[in-house]
């Protein structure tokens, strides 16, 4: 498929890696086949107790130079699929296929964050004929739901000059600082009580929406699936007598909820009203959100009675608790007001076993607004009665303006391709804040082709753009 498609090598490597399942957790297939890689190369490699895979390629006997240039990306990909869609993301590769200029996957996640990262470093390092300096090639484990892999790696690792990150999303940027974050989880523990003998139980499904990264896309303002679901519960409960069993919705904390559901009991002579609860409440979702989501369903099926529901007391509590939450945007950095600078996303809602837990992810450029953030998730869910806990935190890159890299990379795109490149701060958690720590002294920048709607379905790379993207990391290689 992949054949025609220029840079060939690149390309190559991509299919490859789409055809090696590598969710997070589970990146042990992808991190053999780097190391098999390496070997066939005649490369140093090595792995560390994290899981991180480093290779190791002398400078290239034209180059003469004496810089140590770090090349790094992620080995994880999300595994996101639509609702209905059979594929494991443990053990099938990706139904991918060609669009017009773009590469996308059927149903599911594409994986080219950060796969397209990996595959060009691949292609460097089998390369005869590219000009560099020494090179290290980092392939960290478990970006995506935690930064484990760069919280792992030991300072040695990252001693060079210049740090290369091939993880962003959008040719033409050169990414000179992120956002940090941290993790919440909120719990509530309950003993069901039984349903009343008079009452039905219904299965309540909120999908259609777009979803996206938590970070990169939050600033557009889509819908969360699973607040759009607690305030038809709310409503539900309210009005019609609902008694809530079980509410499930989101699956990671950095992708924006595109599904929720929840399954209630109500008396059977409400279910005429509850329906035309639906019909209105979907209706209104799909006003309030015109111009930014597609179209959003909400929709109710008959299902068996469950062995319990939520006592009324904590019900209360938890509807409450996850209506007055914060999510989205909550404020924009002020000297660059398109910038978002601390935002939220309500994640993932799981029942389990007299227990329902909530996961969030807080982002923000600047460490007190976190804590901030922290600060208003814990008088909401303590006054409700629930379990707070924060973990996982990592730091943000605050960006170098006089950055010598940043110099050149600025001038190279220029002379090549006769505009210069927007320089930018993103929302979104890169590993370089990790990395940065272990080595202050590293010049760094992160850039890579256009990806849009990571961490969905919908994701896609733009084929021309990563001709560019090629291009621009092979001139900077030969620069520095």
């Amino acid at each position: 498929m992949f054949s025609t498609l220029q840079p060939q090598a690149l390309w190559q490597h991509f299919y490859a890696i789409t055809q090696l399942p590598h969710p997070s957790g589970h990146t042990e297939r992808i991190r053999q086949f780097l190391i098999r890689f390496a070997q066939k190369e005649g490369l140093h490699v090595q792995t560390d107790k994290t899981g991180n895979v480093i290779i190791r390629k002398p400078a290239n006997s034209k180059s003469g130079s004496t810089k140590t240039v770090i090349l790094q990306a992620h080995m994880d990909m999300v595994p996101q699929k639509n609702s209905g869609i059979a594929h494991n993301f443990e053990l099938d590769p990706l139904p991918m296929y060609i669009d017009g200029d773009w590469i996308k996957a059927k149903n599911t996640t594409l994986g080219a964050d950060n796969g397209i990262g990996m595959a060009a470093i691949l292609a460097v390092l089998e390369s005869k004929s590219i000009k560099h300096g020494a090179l290290v090639a980092i392939f960290t484990t478990d970006e995506e739901t935690g930064m484990d892999g760069a919280f792992g790696l030991d300072k040695k690792a990252v001693q060079g000059d210049y740090f290369l990150n091939l993880d962003s999303e959008q040719e033409g940027e050169l990414i000179i600082g992120c956002a940090g974050g941290l993790d919440a989880d909120f719990t509530f523990r309950y003993t069901p009580v039984s349903v009343p003998t008079t009452d039905i139980a219904l299965k309540i499904s909120v999908s259609g929406l777009l979803g996206g990264h938590s970070g990169i896309d939050i600033h557009l303002e889509r819908a969360n699936a699973n607040k759009l679901l607690v305030r038809f519960l709310k409503i539900a409960v309210t009005r019609y007598e609902a008694s809530l069993a079980g509410i499930t919705g989101g699956s990671l904390r950095n992708a924006i909820p595109r599904e929720a559901n929840a399954v209630i009991t109500i008396p059977s002579d409400k279910l005429d009203e509850l329906n035309d609860l639906c019909k209105e409440t979907e209706e209104l979702f799909n006003d309030e959100y015109e111009g930014i989501e597609h179209t959003i369903k909400i929709t109710l099926e008959k299902t068996p009675i469950p062995q319990g529901v939520f006592p009324e007391s904590v019900q209360k509590k938890v509807i409450n608790a996850l209506y007055g939450a914060p999510n989205g945007v909550i404020n924009h950095v002020a000297k660059m007001p398109s910038v978002v600078q601390t935002s939220t996303n309500l994640a993932v809602i799981e029942t389990k076993q007299n227990s329902i837990l909530l996961k969030c992810l807080l982002r923000s450029s600047v460490e007190s607004k976190i804590y901030e953030l922290c600060s208003m998730y814990e008088s909401v869910f303590s006054l409700a009665g629930a379990k707070v806990q924060f973990f996982s935190g990592y730091p943000e890159w605050q960006p170098t303006l006089d950055s010598p890299l940043l110099k050149t990379m600025k001038n190279i795109y220029y002379k090549k391709w006769g505009v210069i490149p927007e320089i930018k701060i993103i929302h979104a958690g890169l590993e370089c804040g990790i990395i940065k720590s272990l080595n202050p002294t590293l010049d760094m920048l992160s850039f890579g082709p256009t990806i849009c709607f990571p961490h969905s379905p919908d994701e896609k790379v733009n084929i021309p753009s990563v001709g560019k993207f090629w291009d621009f990391l092979l001139l900077t290689l030969e620069r520095i």
